[in-house]
Formats: C-alpha cells, structure tokens, sequence
C-alpha cells in the first residue's frame, strides 16, 4: 500500500501538525522520520490545545499506532514529560513505539549546544539549545548512544564512560566549565527513564514494513522543514537532519517505491525564527531576531509584520520566540516542489489575510540586476535577492467559519489559484482557522 508523507515547505511552523492530524484519521500508523524536540506543533481539538515535541500527530486517534523513527533523536526526559501530559489529559499513550536505533540525546550535548551558541556571539545559529545538533554529530560521529542501550546498562555505562572523557575535556578546556558527572546520567537514564521507556522500544523498521505489507496506509510526518534540511536549506542556519521527503528513507527505513503521495505544507505567508537570509522579511516593531530591523522601516511594512506575527500568533511552540513574517514566496515554494517532488498543497492561515486591502506573492527575485524565478544556489546570492511581487486584491471577509471550498470569496479563490500557477501544484487543503475542523477541501484545477 502507499504512503503518504507530510513535509513543511518553508523554515517550519507552516502548521504541519493539523494537516497531519487531518490525514491521520485515514491512516493506521503515523511515523515520526528525523528531528527531535526542537519541534513543536500545536493541535487544537473541541477548543483544547494539545502541543507536542516528540510524539506523532497521530497520538491523538485511538486506532492509530504512533511511531518515532530511528531518524530522531530523543531526549527520553522530555519524551516521558510528554507521555505523562497526554495520560493526564486523557490521551493513551501506550501505543507509541520508539525505535531502538534512534539516538539519545544527553546532557553533554545541551550543554554544549548553549555554550557554542553562546561562543557564536552576533554569528550565532539561533538553535533551540535542545542538544539536537550535538547529538546528530555524535552519531555521524559514531560514537553516540541509542534508544536500545537503556536496555542494557552495562553497554549504557561503557558508551558513556567513553563518551563523557572527551565532552568533559572540551567543557572544561574549551569552555572553562565544570564537568557533568556520567554517574548520575547513568543513574537517571537507567533508573528513571529505562523502565518507563522499555514497553514502547521496537523494532519499527519490521514494524511499518508489516503495516505496508498488509495493506495498511502509513503517514510520514517530517519536523521543521525544507529549507532548514541539512543539504537544501539555508546553510548553516538550517536544522541538523533531513526534513525533506527523502528523509522518511533513511530516517524510517522505508524505500522510495513506497511513497506516492507528498503533502507539501505552507503558510499563507512565510515566517521564519533565528537568524538567516529571508528576502520577503518585514520589518515588525521593535527588532526582529537576526532578520530586519525596525528602524528606518516604512510605518506600513511594520504594520504588516506586525499584523501577521499578532493576528497570526507568530511565537515559538517550544521557545516563545517571535517569528520574522514576511508575504508569501512562490520563488522558494518552486524549490520546495522539486526538492520534495510535491504531488499536492496544503495552504494554512490563510485567514490571518482577512483583514488585508491587498496581498504580495513574491514571483521572483531580482539578483545583481539580473531577475531569476528559481532559488539561487550560492548563498551569497540568496542573501542579495530582492523581491519581485505580484498583487493581488484582498477579500476582506472572515474565513473562519467557511467550511466548503465554493463558501471561499472569489478574491481568495484566486489567490489560490495564483499560487497554484506560480508553483504548478493543486492546493487541495486550505486552513481558515487554528481548530481541528477549521479546514476546506478544495477542488482544485
């Protein structure tokens, strides 16, 4: 049977979680494929928001076997935090499984994580300080633990015993702070965290293959996205994984022959936390975190940055930080489409452009004089772009309680079909609200 893999096609916070909710219900497992707790996403059922880290959107469907991949990387702290929340909200999360061959994350690479942010200064990254970035180079590195070394203390303790040696010396040497004691991560890891997590380890590899080979639809769910992927984001503000659609291959252990239908994830608009090249990026009061600042901006463009990041609720999940908005980026939305070879679209927020007279799509960009339709590949480029923008007239009418795709005022249907024209990809969802049924299927040409 195929599968379905949903991926963000932006710097993440597209609303990826709802979409994969909506799908979810169709499914019979859903499969988280890389990433770690640096991604939250927020699902709102009957009014009640549910925020999650690690746990697949699918948790919430009793019929639904959530799976976390070998891709990920997983703090089994903040994973049992999670699971405990869900149990005292009523969510059961005994279904979960967790791969034995995904990584662990350690304090050692927390710590590290703040202090070489720190040591950055004004070229900082603009991580979540979550460790996920550490914890990947160990595992590059191959001297990393693994989910399925709780299992066993004696190996746990040599890999630490091994592993502690050299993050003690660069805290100490490098970062003149004291050393972490292994002995007591052994005795939280082992102690603590092993017997609640021993029930959920698997083999998930066997597991989703034997999904597939019944028949049964399976739902790939990507953190961040793509343009924070390792290869094709951003770089090097970018995440440490692969979040693109070719990340379920490695990150689940499932083939490409399996994939045929790839739900691309976008904003109305594009927002991006951290630092890092946004050509669309406006200005908002104050000053945005490594973006633009305020100051010398035209009073209009901060009114619309502000709009977006307020009406929008633009704030981290996991952090609280405020988001850089900017107007929709049809230029990167082409890059995505081939990266991820996008067979449908998924719009979000699209409510957040109510209010607005008119709204931008950046239809290209303009670099060194030169206008080009496709994403620069050198960086130095990318960071010169200036935007070319087509506008389009505003519906101003709320959205939020349309629920069929001809209730969509005709401004707003040609906005969709404009995007769908500029990226040459059927938008066939469109979120109008942030609630679970706050949603139109559209039929798209």
């Amino acid at each position: 049977m195929p599968a379905t893999v949903v991926v963000g096609t932006q710097w993440g916070d597209e609303g990826k979680g709802k979409f994969t909710d909506l799908v979810a219900k169709e499914m019979h497992q859903v499969v988280r494929y890389q990433g770690g707790h640096n991604a939250g996403h927020t699902l709102v059922v009957n009014g009640e928001s549910f925020a999650l880290q690690l746990c697949p959107s699918g948790i919430l469907y009793d019929h639904i076997t959530p799976v976390i991949g070998n891709g990920v990387v997983v703090d089994p702290r903040v994973l049992i935090a999670e699971m405990d929340m869900l149990l005292a909200r009523g969510v059961d999360p005994s279904r979960l499984k967790v791969s034995g061959n995904a990584h662990l994350i350690l304090p050692y690479h927390q710590e590290l994580d703040r202090l070489i942010e720190r040591r950055l200064g004004s070229r900082k990254l603009g991580t979540t300080k979550r460790g996920i970035g550490p914890a990947y180079a160990d595992k590059a590195s191959r001297v990393g633990l693994r989910v399925q070394d709780l299992l066993d203390p004696k190996i746990f303790r040599a890999k630490l015993e091994v592993l502690a040696k050299e993050k003690n010396a660069v805290l100490a040497k490098v970062f003149n702070q004291l050393p972490l004691d292994p002995a007591e991560i052994a005795r939280e890891y082992l102690e603590e965290c092993a017997p609640r997590l021993a029930p959920h380890i698997a083999d998930t590899v066997t597991l989703v293959h034997e999904s597939l080979e019944r028949g049964e639809q399976v739902l790939f769910e990507g953190a961040q996205a793509t343009f924070l992927d390792l290869d094709h984001g951003t770089y090097p503000f970018v995440t440490s994984s692969n979040p693109v659609a070719g990340g379920v291959c490695t990150g689940a252990g499932v083939g490409p022959r399996y994939i045929d239908r790839v739900i691309g994830v976008a904003k109305a608009y594009v927002t991006r936390v951290g630092t890092g090249p946004f050509p669309t990026e406006l200005a908002i009061s104050g000053e945005a975190v490594g973006g633009k600042p305020a100051a010398g901006a035209a009073a209009e463009e901060i009114r619309l940055g502000d709009h977006f990041v307020n009406v929008g609720r633009e704030y981290g999940t996991n952090s609280g930080r405020r988001r850089r908005p900017g107007w929709f980026d049809a230029v990167m939305l082409r890059q995505a489409v081939r990266l991820n070879s996008l067979s449908e679209l998924a719009i979000t927020k699209l409510d957040i452009l109510d209010d607005l007279d008119t709204v931008k799509v950046c239809v290209a960009y303009e670099v060194n004089g030169e206008r080009v339709t496709h994403l620069p590949y050198h960086q130095s480029d990318l960071h010169a772009a200036v935007p070319v923008y087509e506008e389009l007239p505003g519906w101003k009418t709320p959205l939020s309680a349309i629920t069929e795709t001809g209730q969509l005022p005709a401004e707003a249907e040609a906005y969709l079909a404009f995007l769908e024209q500029q990226v040459g990809v059927p938008v066939t969802l469109v979120g109008v609200g942030p609630g679970r049924e706050q949603y139109v299927h559209r039929n798209a040409g």
